[in-house]
This record gives C-alpha cells, sequence and structure tokens, in this order.
C-alpha cells in the first residue's frame, strides 16, 4: 500500500469509518494482517517432521485473522470458536434451582461387536452438538432445494453427531427431527463442525471401525449428500485413523488433525474438498502421536495436543513447528486459550495414562506465543476400576473460564481424585494455579462444563457424570445447587442456548434441559 493510502487508511480507522470499496478493501486486507513470526524454538527444533504440500495451485496461506465463528449463527464447532474457550452462555432470570426436561431424541443403536465393543447409539465423548440459528434466506433456499427436510425443520437446529455412525438433525423447539439423519457406516466419536462460511459443509469424524475402514468425512446438508471421503493415508507415520478432533475454519483454510499422527490443511468448497500440505511428526526414537483433542487457533498459529503428552504450536502459514512443550502424559482434553494481562496463554491438562495406576494430572498453562512455562498443578489422581484395563484418571473435559463474579478462576472435572471412581469439579486460580475449592461428585465425569449467568453477571454452572447425574453448581462457592440421574451416561459435552443446555447420552438419547 502506498503511503497516502496507509495514511488515510489509518484515519479512517481512527474515525470508526469501516465500509471501504472493493479495491480498497483489498488493498487494506495486506496491510491489516500481521502474522506472527516463522521462528523455530529450541523446544522444537529436535523434532522429526515431514511437511508435504499436495497442490500447490491453492492459497495455502492465511489472507485474514478474522474469526469465523464470531459472526456464525450459532455454535459451530467444539467449544464454539477457534480458542475453545466457549464465548457463548445462557442467559437465566434469576438464580436457578432446578433441571428439567424439554424433551428427548432417541436415535437408532447399533449391535454390531467390534473389537473395541458395542456402541450403540445416543452420543459419547466429546459428542457436543451443534446449534444454528438459520436466517429467513437459508431458511427459504434450503425448502425450496431440499428433499430430506421434514415438517419440523425451522430456523433453530441442533445437529449431532451419534455413536451408531448417523449424524441427527433435531428442531431445536420441538425435538423432533428436522431433517433425514445421514447415515454414517462407522461410530461417530468426536463432535460434528459446520462450516462458518455458511455453504453447508460438515465435518464429520469417525471414531471406530464398524464396517470397512475409518476416516474424514464432509457432508453437505444443502444438498443432503456426502462431498468427501478421506480414508486410510499410507503415508501416515501411525496407522490408527480417527478422527475424533473437531475440524476448524480459517478464513480460506480447514484444518483437521488426525490421530494417525498427521495435520491436515485444507481447501474446502461446497463442492468437493482438497489437501493444500500435511505434516506429520514425531520425537526421534518414538512412534508417531495421535491427536484426539480439538486444535486451536491464535492468528497463524495452530496448537495441537497429543497422546505422547507434545503440546505443539505450528505455523498455519507454513506448517513448520514453532515450539514444542512435554506434559507427561497423554492429553484427550482440548486446551483453551485466552488473552490475559500477562499475554496470551494456553491451559492443557493431562490423564493418567502411561505413568502407571497412581500419580498426576498435569494442569499447566503456557505463553501461547513460547511455549513458555507459566505454572504447573499437579493434582494428584489415580485410575478408576481397578482390574486388568482400569480407566484413565485426570483430565478429560475441556475447562470453562470464569466470567461475571468469577472472573480470574477457571473450571473442570477431574477424574480419580479421591477414592476410586469419583469425580472432582475443581475451580482454579487462573493467575496461580492453585486450586481455590473442590466438589466431589458421585462418579467422575467426561464432560465439559458450561456456564448460564443471571442479569447481575454471576455466574452458575452444568454438568454431567458418566452414571448419567446432572448437577447445577454455584461456580463462586462450588455449592451443588441441584443434582439428579436424568440419564444414561453424560460423556458428552453440551452447548448452552438460551436457559437451556442440549446434551447427548449414551445409549440412545439426545436431551432438552431447561434450568430454572
Amino acid at each position: 500500500m502506498t503511503e497516502p493510502l496507509t495514511k488515510l487508511f489509518a484515519h479512517l480507522m481512527l474515525l470508526g469509518i469501516t465500509a471501504l470499496s472493493p479495491l480498497f478493501k483489498a488493498e487494506a486486507q495486506s496491510f491489516d494482517i500481521q502474522h506472527l513470526p516463522d521462528t523455530t524454538y529450541l523446544s522444537a527444533s529436535t523434532l522429526e517432521y515431514k511437511i508435504e504440500h499436495k497442490d500447490t495451485t491453492l492459497e495455502a496461506t492465511l489472507r485474514s485473522h478474522r474469526d469465523l465463528y464470531a459472526d456464525a449463527p450459532g455454535i459451530f464447532t467444539f467449544r464454539g470458536s477457534p480458542r475453545r474457550d466457549m464465548p457463548y452462555s445462557g442467559r437465566l432470570d434469576s438464580v436457578p434451582s432446578k433441571i428439567e426436561m424439554v424433551w428427548m431424541f432417541r436415535t437408532d443403536y447399533d449391535s454390531r461387536e467390534t473389537d473395541y465393543g458395542v456402541w450403540g447409539g445416543g452420543s459419547g465423548w466429546t459428542g457436543q452438538p451443534v446449534y444454528v440459528e438459520w436466517s429467513d434466506s437459508l431458511l427459504d433456499m434450503q425448502r425450496s432445494t431440499s428433499k430430506a427436510l421434514t415438517e419440523s425443520f425451522s430456523s433453530r437446529e441442533i445437529i449431532v453427531g451419534s455413536l451408531c455412525g448417523n449424524v441427527y438433525f433435531i428442531d431445536y423447539e420441538s425435538g423432533r427431527a428436522s431433517r433425514r439423519a445421514y447415515v454414517g457406516k462407522n461410530p461417530i466419536k468426536g463432535s460434528v463442525s459446520l462450516d462458518p462460511r455458511l455453504n453447508g459443509n460438515l465435518y464429520i469424524g469417525q471414531g471406530i471401525p464398524s464396517e470397512g475402514a475409518i476416516g474424514a468425512e464432509v457432508f453437505n446438508l444443502f444438498d443432503h449428500k456426502r462431498i468427501s471421503y478421506f480414508g486410510r493415508d499410507a503415508q501416515a507415520w501411525r496407522r490408527w485413523g480417527a478422527y475424533d478432533a473437531s475440524a476448524i475454519v480459517l478464513d480460506n483454510l480447514v484444518i483437521r488433525p488426525s490421530e494417525n499422527g498427521t495435520i491436515y490443511k485444507l481447501s474446502s468448497e461446497r463442492d468437493g474438498v482438497k489437501t493444500i500440505s500435511q505434516m506429520r511428526y514425531r520425537r526421534p526414537g518414538k512412534g508417531a502421536p495421535g491427536i484426539e483433542s480439538s486444535p486451536v487457533v491464535y492468528k497463524n498459529y495452530l496448537y495441537t495436543a497429543d497422546n505422547h503428552g507434545n503440546v505443539l504450536c505450528t505455523n498455519i502459514n507454513t506448517m513448520k513447528p514453532v515450539w514444542c512443550f512435554d506434559n507427561m502424559d497423554d492429553i484427550d482434553a482440548t486446551m483453551i486459550l485466552a488473552e490475559e494481562e500477562c499475554g496470551v496463554v494456553l491451559y492443557v491438562g493431562s490423564e493418567l495414562d502411561k505413568r502407571g495406576a497412581s500419580g498426576y494430572c498435569y494442569f499447566t498453562k503456557l505463553n501461547a506465543l513460547t511455549g513458555e512455562l507459566i505454572w504447573q498443578n499437579k493434582i494428584k489422581c489415580r485410575k478408576l476400576g481397578g482390574g486388568e484395563k482400569p480407566k484413565d484418571g485426570g483430565m478429560f473435559s475441556t475447562p470453562l473460564l470464569g466470567k461475571g463474579n468469577c472472573e480470574g478462576l477457571l473450571f473442570t472435572n477431574i477424574c480419580g481424585m479421591g477414592s476410586s471412581d469419583i469425580g472432582t469439579f475443581v475451580a482454579i486460580s487462573r493467575s496461580t494455579g492453585e486450586i481455590v475449592y473442590q466438589t466431589r461428585l458421585s462418579y467422575y465425569a467426561w464432560s465439559s462444563p458450561v456456564a448460564l449467568y443471571t442479569p447481575d453477571e454471576r455466574m452458575y454452572i452444568f454438568t454431567g457424570d458418566v452414571t448419567g447425574i446432572a448437577y447445577l453448581i454455584d461456580a463462586e462457592s462450588g455449592r451443588i445447587i441441584f443434582k439428579k440421574k436424568l440419564a444414561n451416561n453424560f460423556e458428552s459435552s453440551p452447548v448452552v442456548v438460551d436457559n437451556s443446555v442440549v446434551v447427548g447420552s449414551r445409549g440412545r438419547e439426545i436431551y432438552r434441559f431447561r434450568i430454572l
């Protein structure tokens, strides 16, 4: 941009004028975007990695850092944004006292025996639904072109992947099917993700092989057909090809990490998907790790965590590693990113998986730009159930940032923090990492907590455990306000809309609960 244009642009921005001509917008775009540096810190320099550029005709560099999900009409990906910080919260008229069911939707049930058991239906970990509010124009378009819609299709829709392999579409108000289900072949464990560019693309990850190989799918809602399937990658450094991570859309790109040890950068349009480039990595002398947690993004930096305990920062534009931090054990819970007075930070927690029957959940705060440790809380925990195959302890739920009267705190569920099979809901200081309080649950919990606020910004939290008990908690004190068994097993993470929570259960059920 020339110097006069630069000065004019800066002056217009100071005046709050953003309605520029298309030509000026194109020039301003290149001026406005400031990529984080293409740096490799010492912590990542020892990694073995391979970058493959598959289609050099496609744009591989971010043209904008704008958060597309902030403008999306709903909750389109796991935890609602590229930061996975759940910016959406419920609203309450007054202090809540109970939870009641509004509707229950039943999925199919897959009774086929796999090498990993029978998966049934409903939804499991992480299993968060998508919530979308269709505009009048998109409502009219779909009604005029789609033959998959039911008479219950309306402006507010829930979309959820099921352990039976299907994706279901549910009218938010009535709980009835809003369109014909997409019938898949393999169980879906992760959270589906809807493209915020509103092209109709839904990103689905298969989690368990039941009928043939597993892979990544893209289904277009407007055409009601699968437009892409990516199965086994013969070049992958790890053979397990599940996709539990929730895909993220950034400007012109889609990022999909896999449990095969590869991060894929894609171009996705309504008519198909193409691979731009991919990056595989591992530590020397070790096998490639798999990525189950969902990717986090800040500007052009991508953050992933894997089952070897690596927290990896990658430059999206070049696909080169920036830094890597060893968080000691398997990481399945998705990280969250926040901008604080001390800078841009990541919060990440591990399981107790590879380090014995008892040990620690490593809950860690990192400088997101450099990978430097800010603090680490070693939370003592144990594996659950005993026997030959005990369940892992530690953290499976994604933390929740506090706001309102709980500014400065974050909240999560820890498995095995205490006696066997017991879960603990904890509040942690964001500045020190110390546990402020802990609330004992009846059983352990994988589901991620969600927040609701009263008009005076007092924070209340909904969470569920693996026996189907739902909890309503005063976030400031940790006091359980309401507790009741409402389902079979809440492994899935919920979305919160108005004063309602939509969440799936293992078995066959998807629920909408109202907080009163």
